[in-house]
């Protein structure tokens, strides 16, 4: 079964993975959801991503914060895509994780996503997209999510608009 695979270095990042977690669920995309670390749990955290490959899985998205290494320990150790999205933690509130994150050598890439609820969210949008190049349920999926967006946006607009 194809699936997408959310990693987070730590419990403190659940509640925000949870966003990405929902933006899955509401198309329909299967996934799991674990806690291992680059520093803390590095054997784990291979082993995951080997087993996850064989059951199926096709992206993974790795959320951490601070060094934010565990994306970089994902990509060396599969050719799936990695989605990296950097966590607001400790004195820089994130932005040692975006740069950590970012900053992959060559031949090693990282999606980057944003900081946070909007780069979590964001992930799972972009692990749909990836996963709709060969699903053409899925592509319309997101082209009927897209259009229902643009028609929030003018009923928004209709109710406070004041046009000349």
């Amino acid at each position: 079964m194809k699936f997408v695979s959310i990693v987070m270095g730590s419990k403190s990042d659940y509640a925000i993975m949870t966003e990405c977690a929902e933006t899955l669920k509401k198309f329909g995309v299967p996934y799991e959801l674990i806690i291992t670390s680059a520093h803390r749990s590095p054997e784990r955290t291979k082993q995951y991503v080997q087993e996850a490959e064989k059951k199926g899985a096709q992206v993974f998205i790795a959320a951490a914060g601070m060094a934010a290494h565990l994306a970089g320990r994902l990509a060396s150790t599969t050719t799936k895509p990695v989605l990296g999205v950097p966590m607001e933690a400790g004195a820089l509130r994130g932005e040692d994780a975006l740069l950590s994150t970012v900053m992959m050598p060559e031949g090693a890439p990282v999606g980057t996503l944003g900081i946070g609820r909007a780069g979590a969210v964001n992930a799972a949008y972009m692990a749909i997209q990836i996963l709709a190049l060969q699903d053409d349920e899925l592509h319309v999926k997101l082209q009927e999510d897209r259009i229902s967006k643009a028609k929030k946006v003018e009923l928004d607009s209709s109710e406070i608009e004041i046009i000349l």
